[in-house]
């Protein structure tokens, strides 16, 4: 039962079809480990023991009726930005509004499906930062290093998916929050084109909802489940015809210095990927600097209309009320330009995709930082800390392009190590073809973490 933890969600629901487990008895191994890892790890908030059991049970008895979904029976976990009917949303910080009367879109679609919500996994508060940490609860952590963070904002996500706790789970993405704890933790994560998975907007189009998983199967799963769509787990099974790979060092600030592990990490999976029979070129994009300025003025006056709809701002955190303020001065006709702005960027792109169709690019540019490092330290101090190891993800948040993270590596710490594949919008069967054929042939999802 132990090493059914390990498979993914995708295996989990062929061995739920096939009988070899039931759904009760899977759920009953996830929620040991859950409980025996949670003084350590950390990555949920609360864990919906009755409400789970009661829908193993109901998923059991939909299998033996011969109903067949991508994941019926399967434990799953949700990211606590997602309403869960009859608990609160928290995300990250202290409760602000009551509990939620009606699930949302997604875990609606979860619970049809058969899935069965093991629990909220944590998040930084109000999912600002790329570590999953707050002055609510104590911190999550990385189950590769336990000194190091599984990245940030669906850190508690990931971290449950990287311990054997879950074989998937929900990630929101509005400036890396998919993708860096991805990268940070050896799973698969996708940031989905904007606009797929249905959702409330966040941060003026920046945020998208996503799946993490153990294997890439795990996320088409999901994301068939997400959109109601079955095409995405076929997608991965399937060989994808030879493409042309972008790889792309620059990003609108510059070319970051990478720590020559991670750098060397970008250069092999080029090779592999080259092996496999794909063309890959070294190339820079023709967007210039005009992604920054147009993130940072949707993150914040994002964040400032996000904090404004909250009934006591003054439980935040210093630095979270701290970017709300500078938010707040942005004016509307600014934010308007910013979104306006972002049309030219996307006729740019557009002539750059007639001649290639993936990006390859870095993900972290160093190893993920120590947990406590920005504990109790100002905007400035974390902004400052944070940017300079994360400024390969905020770009495509801006063009709502679909992103895949891969697991390709490992540095001499034994932290994974992961890459980031950009498509042009609606390739997600695309990108999860080509990460499903990467994988196949250099698996990493059998490694685990020796916690």
């Amino acid at each position: 039962m132990d090493e059914l933890l390990w498979v993914g969600a995708d295996a989990q629901a062929r061995a739920l079809r096939d009988g070899w487990v039931t759904a009760p008895e899977l759920l009953a191994a996830v929620i040991r480990r859950a409980e025996a890892l949670a003084p350590t790890v950390n990555a949920f908030r609360v864990l919906y023991l009755d409400s789970a059991r009661a829908a193993a049970e109901d998923a059991q008895r939909r299998i033996e009726a011969g109903e067949r979904t991508p994941l019926l029976g399967v434990p799953v976990a949700v990211k606590d930005d997602l309403d869960v009917a009859g608990d609160v949303t928290a995300q990250g910080g202290r409760p602000q509004f009551p509990a939620a009367e009606e699930d949302s879109v997604v875990v609606a679609r979860l619970r049809a499906a058969g899935a069965v919500i093991v629990g909220r996994t944590r998040t930084p508060e109000r999912c600002l930062w790329p570590f999953t940490e707050s002055s609510v609860a104590a911190p999550t952590r990385n189950p590769w290093q336990l000194g190091r963070t599984p990245g940030g904002s669906s850190g508690g996500s990931a971290a449950a998916i990287a311990a054997g706790i879950v074989g998937a789970a929900t990630g929101s993405d509005g400036g890396g929050s998919i993708r860096i704890p991805a990268a940070a933790t050896g799973v698969f994560g996708l940031k989905t084109t904007r606009g797929l998975v249905p959702q409330t907007p966040g941060w003026h189009g920046l945020s998208s909802v996503g799946p993490l998983g153990r294997r890439v199967a795990d996320a088409g799963a999901m994301l068939d489940v997400f959109t109601g769509e079955s095409v995405y787990r076929a997608a991965v099974d399937a060989i994808p015809e030879p493409t042309r790979i972008a790889l792309v060092w620059r990003t609108p600030v510059g070319r970051p210095r990478l720590d020559p592990a991670w750098r060397r990490a970008v250069l092999d999976t080029a090779d592999r990927f080259r092996a496999l029979g794909h063309r890959v070129t070294e190339v820079d994009l023709p967007l210039g600097p005009a992604p920054t300025p147009q993130f940072v003025l949707r993150y914040l006056r994002g964040v400032a209309d996000d904090v404004a709809r909250l009934p006591h701002p003054e439980w935040l955190e210093r630095r979270t009320q701290a970017v709300a303020k500078i938010g707040r001065r942005v004016p509307d006709r600014v934010l308007r330009w910013a979104l306006d702005a972002e049309t030219g960027l996307q006729e740019r792109m557009a002539g750059f995709f007639a001649s290639q169709d993936v990006i390859l690019q870095p993900t972290w540019t160093k190893t993920p930082p120590k947990v406590g490092l920005f504990h109790g330290r100002g905007l400035i101090a974390t902004w400052l800390g944070v940017t300079a190891r994360i400024p390969y993800f905020p770009t495509w948040n801006v063009l709502g392009y679909p992103v895949a993270t891969v697991p390709v590596g490992q540095d001499a710490l034994g932290m994974p190590i992961g890459v980031q594949l950009v498509g042009p919008a609606d390739s997600e069967r695309l990108l999860l073809s080509m990460s499903g054929q990467f994988e196949n042939a250099h698996p990493w999802a059998d490694r685990r973490p020796k916690i």
